[in-house]
């Protein structure tokens, strides 16, 4: 199911086992009346969820507002005792986490299903 999230944002959402997966595309524009992490979790509330897995294969760019967006949501969704994972992420996005130190708040997971199961990519050498 495709939705329009905030602030020119649209999400494809799909539902699996204990599970909410948001395909993110469209604008990233900050600056917005409502946030993509109060969006985001309005739809994890929706769905009565409390797992999520982003999926930002969609994302060229992360600008510094999307990241904070990131960190909200994911300090939200751990405060209910939930769980929030990344996958799709582009070389140039995954270095961008890296350079702000926040690679290990964000692991990136190859697919959906590896995020699912916890599978941690393999480190390089």
């Amino acid at each position: 199911m495709l939705i329009d999230l905030a602030d020119g944002w649209h999400a494809e959402l799909d539902r699996g086992p204990d599970w909410l997966f948001v395909r993110l595309s469209g604008l990233q524009r900050g600056g917005g009346n409502v946030s993509l992490a109060d969006a985001i979790w309005q739809l994890l509330q929706q769905n009565l969820a409390h797992r999520l897995v982003l999926e930002l294969d969609d994302l060229p760019i992360l600008p510094s507002h999307v990241i904070g967006e990131l960190v909200k949501l994911h300090k939200r969704i751990n405060t209910e005792g939930g769980l929030m994972r990344i996958c799709g992420l582009s070389d140039e996005c995954q270095s961008v986490l890296r350079m702000n130190r926040l690679d290990a708040r964000f692991p990136h997971y190859g697919s959906r299903h590896d995020a699912v199961m916890g599978h941690y990519p393999a480190k390089p050498r």
